[in-house]
């Protein structure tokens, strides 16, 4: 997991770094262009019109000496959210961490601060979706006071400060708590992690909270932080 040398670049620098040899994309290198090209991938991925870029022999061979990611994704694990697929991007784009329920411990900082303060990441995602299971097994331990059996107990443990935070303003509907856990997720990430916070007040890095839709396949920003209102592109 190394970076390549990138003279005259920085995180979070207003210019385009060329993606590889093969390809004649480019990768953002700001959060504002990092934001927009995921939403350009997820328009052509939920009108069934992908591209699918680094994808080829070339830019797999360009990437054996070291990647340079332009977004960390920390998203469910549900397996209807395959995150490349979803944004319609290819090898060395995005850095994935995967928990059910987007859950939040150490190894998933770590991880999160590698692709970030190593790597130059400008922009970190936090990708809930509608009908989560995760916040569902948390909402029904949380109405029984039965927690989850085994290791399930610590994901639920995990979201259950979400469901309470619905409870206490009056939210029952699954997709909206679903999008207080996806707040939730980003403020303990930022709360956390003084890297990540550093470099989002530093502007080298934004954090966006965003939600997918399972039958449009569509995603839609639930929340930010460090990146221009402007560059968020609009609900659909």
């Amino acid at each position: 997991m190394n970076r390549p040398e990138t003279p005259g670049t920085h995180p979070g620098a207003d210019e385009l770094l060329s993606a590889g040899p093969s390809d004649q994309r480019k990768q953002p290198v700001s959060p504002q262009a990092a934001v927009a090209e995921l939403y350009a991938g997820n328009r052509r991925f939920a009108a069934g019109a992908p591209v699918r870029p680094h994808q080829d022999v070339d830019r797999r061979i360009a990437l054996a000496d070291g990647q340079q990611p332009f977004a960390v994704i920390l998203g469910c694990s549900d397996s209807r959210l395959a995150v490349e697929l979803i944004f319609d991007r290819g090898l060395g784009d995005l850095f994935v961490v995967r928990t059910a329920g987007h859950s939040v411990g150490s190894e998933v900082l770590g991880s999160v601060e590698y692709a970030v303060t190593v790597l130059g990441a400008p922009l970190v995602v936090v990708l809930g979706h509608d009908s989560c299971g995760a916040v569902q097994a948390a909402r029904s331990a949380d109405a029984t006071g039965v927690p989850g059996a085994g290791h399930l107990r610590a994901v639920v443990e995990a979201v259950l400060p979400s469901v309470r935070r619905a409870e206490a303003a009056g939210v029952s509907d699954l997709d909206r708590i679903v999008d207080l856990h996806v707040e939730q997720t980003v403020a303990v990430l930022l709360d956390r992690s003084a890297a990540v916070a550093a470099a989002v007040a530093a502007r080298e890095c934004a954090v966006v909270g965003m939600s997918y839709q399972l039958t449009t396949g569509s995603v839609r920003t639930v929340t930010e932080v460090g990146l221009a209102a402007s560059s968020t592109p609009p609900e659909t």
